[in-house]
């Protein structure tokens, strides 16, 4: 197992550094940065000082490996934009996209995985039906719309829930800050989070279901009905412990989804994080900011595949041997 971790994290440092330079070649010729950064009365002399100071009059060559060597070093270099570190930037909003995230996670498997057992194991009642109509809206429906829906329903109509913002926040240690801990962080959290883990519930309801009904069809659910086994026992002790391989590589893909793609939730709830800031880098052409951004979620992808596979060999113990045996 140690030596599978070390292939992989070989195979890591490879996979972030293609990221590096596709995100360099990609947001090196979005625009000028220069022109985000002045005005137009700016003369050429005090652009092309400008251009110098920021490495831009140096070859492409140069400038990828010097930002592949900073970004080891955690060193993005200055936002064009607000001239300020960008480690510094994405610091600040790590958390609230992290927090929006691990809730809207949280939501998602505690709600997808019992409704995926219950229409499983009740496939013809009335309720597994309702659960199932839900799932095809909830699919259905683009994330803005949700977020649009929601708040017209909670923050205008019925005035229960604020629209837009993340409320009071307490700072832990020297950067983190969390808004768990106040009763405004815990109301602004609830409609953002909802419309994230809408999408994610219904996935993971709808692969427990076609699971489950799979597994419950095998020989060995039949060998443990004749063995005299409570049902409880087949349901949740033998078939939701099998149905779990697929449910844990589509949780931790999605998981990285969340991360990545929360971009439109924070932009409708004017959610303070990091797919925000994203966006306005976009919109500045703030080199930094995009390549740093692409490179932190290429990370975490990485990070989020190389935890599943070894959660795979803790519910599937005969998976061990082939992740040990497995080619990176």
């Amino acid at each position: 197992m140690i030596a599978f971790i070390l292939r992989r994290l070989l195979a890591s440092i490879g996979v972030l550094i293609a990221v590096g330079l596709i995100a360099f070649a990609m947001f090196r010729y979005v625009g000028d940065p220069v022109n985000q950064m002045v005005g137009i009365e700016t003369s050429v002399q005090e652009r092309e000082q400008l251009r110098h100071q920021l490495g831009l009059d140096q070859p492409t060559i140069i400038q990828a490996a010097r930002f592949l060597i900073n970004a080891a070093r955690f060193d993005f270099g200055v936002s064009y934009q607000f001239k300020q570190p960008v480690a510094d930037l994405i610091g600040a909003r790590m958390p609230a996209t992290l927090e929006l995230a691990l809730v809207a996670s949280i939501l998602s498997l505690a709600a997808g995985v019992p409704m995926g057992v219950f229409t499983a194991l009740h496939r013809d009642s009335a309720l597994a039906r309702l659960f199932q109509a839900l799932s095809l809206i909830g699919i259905s429906l683009p994330t803005f719309l949700i977020g649009i829906l929601l708040i017209y329903l909670f923050a205008v109509v019925l005035r229960w829930l604020p629209s837009f913002g993340r409320g009071d926040v307490v700072h832990i240690g020297s950067w983190w800050t969390t808004g768990l801990l106040t009763v405004s962080g815990l109301k602004s959290l609830i409609m953002p989070s909802i419309t994230l883990a809408l999408f994610q519930m219904t996935l993971i309801m709808r692969l427990v279901r076609a699971e489950m009904l799979e597994v419950m069809r095998s020989d060995y659910i039949r060998f443990a009905r004749a063995r005299g086994l409570s049902e409880r026992a087949i349901h949740f002790r033998h078939a939701l412990r099998n149905t779990l391989v697929p449910v844990i590589t589509v949780v931790g893909l999605q998981l990285g989804s969340i991360l990545a793609f929360s971009i439109i939730t924070e932009t409708v709830f004017a959610w303070p994080g990091m797919g925000q800031l994203f966006l306005q880098s976009i919109q500045n052409a703030d080199i930094p900011i995009m390549a740093a951004y692409l490179l932190l979620i290429a990370s975490l992808f990485v990070v989020i595949n190389l935890i599943v596979d070894l959660i795979y060999a803790v519910v599937d113990p005969r998976l061990r041997v082939h992740l040990q045996r497995a080619p990176v």
